[in-house]
């Protein structure tokens, strides 16, 4: 547990004096944490997914002037949840909480951590339809989850994680209509953080890199500009999202293929990436004329 941690906080902006200023914007919410990547992908790529952690919460510490109970509790994250609500505490105990809800403070790691806290307080059986703000007395991820944690996450087919014992009807129904319009995700093997997507009769790749965008970006162009930036014929790569301060390559692969088909390639095209951000030399004119149109197909995500 970090310094932080162990001191009496209150959560979400409850301080008495009611002195607490909103939460300052973080680009990179997630750096520092163990699994980096793999909180961008569930925070901004994946649909549905899972994720169980554990977090230590400081004696003392309030939200919404309720206090949440002290220790170690375990938590499961996940995509999102039905009518995007922010959380749900349910009768056996168990508290989900959603990292894709419209809560946004300007740092998802607190408001991640808001969430969760506001669901601890509640009485079991609360869906949280609801979070305040965070401001600057709200814990960040980095204080409160439990050190050496990695983040296991599970890719799900559908969205039938959301249905526990006291499922109400408005939940199945809800869980009936987003399984309908699911996009199909599948793990790549053989990379840290990457999934195969099919959409609209095309595959895609994104790839989740680890680094800052500016140092990603660096290391593409390099491999654009020599022509080692794809996996190999019928393959492209089209783009790349900004997520989390963190960049996402978008690479197509042919329309028939499934994650399985593109694991080795992947993994190749990982070890030249690596390569090339061993690279300390300024870019070249092709390079920099690579890094150009490679920014001209960003899009940011959020």
């Amino acid at each position: 547990m970090g310094k932080a941690s162990r001191k009496k906080r209150q959560a979400g902006g409850t301080q008495a004096q009611g002195s607490a200023r909103p939460a300052p914007f973080v680009s990179r919410p997630f750096e520092g944490l163990a699994d980096e990547s793999e909180w961008v992908a569930m925070r901004e790529i994946l649909p549905a997914a899972s994720a169980p952690v554990t977090l230590a919460v400081p004696e003392g510490t309030t939200v919404s002037g309720r206090e949440v109970p002290a220790g170690e509790h375990q938590v499961t994250l996940v995509t999102v949840l039905p009518a995007a609500m922010p959380a749900i505490h349910r009768e056996n105990g168990e508290v989900l909480v959603a990292l894709q809800s419209r809560t946004s403070s300007g740092d998802a790691s607190r408001d991640i951590v808001a969430a969760a806290l506001t669901a601890l307080a509640a009485e079991p059986g609360t869906s949280v339809n609801s979070v305040r703000p965070a401001t600057t007395d709200t814990p960040r991820l980095q204080d409160v989850l439990v050190e050496g944690q990695q983040l296991a996450v599970e890719v799900h087919d559908d969205f039938g994680f959301w249905l526990g014992e006291d499922a109400s009807e408005e939940m199945t129904a809800a869980l009936e209509q987003m399984n309908e319009s699911a996009v199909p995700m599948a793990r790549v093997e053989g990379v840290p953080t990457a999934f195969w997507c099919h959409m609209s009769g095309r595959s895609y790749i994104r790839w989740i890199l680890d680094e800052d965008e500016d140092t990603a970006l660096q290391a593409l162009a390099r491999l654009q500009a020599a022509h080692e930036h794809t996996l190999g014929e019928g393959t492209d790569l089209i783009g790349a999202f900004r997520a989390c301060g963190v960049l996402v390559p978008v690479l197509e692969v042919p329309a028939g293929t499934g994650a399985e088909d593109h694991a080795e390639a992947l993994t190749a095209l990982q070890e030249r990436y690596a390569a090339a951000l061993g690279q300390d030399a300024p870019l070249t004119e092709p390079e920099r004329r690579a890094r150009n149109a490679l920014v001209s197909r960003q899009v940011t995500l959020r």
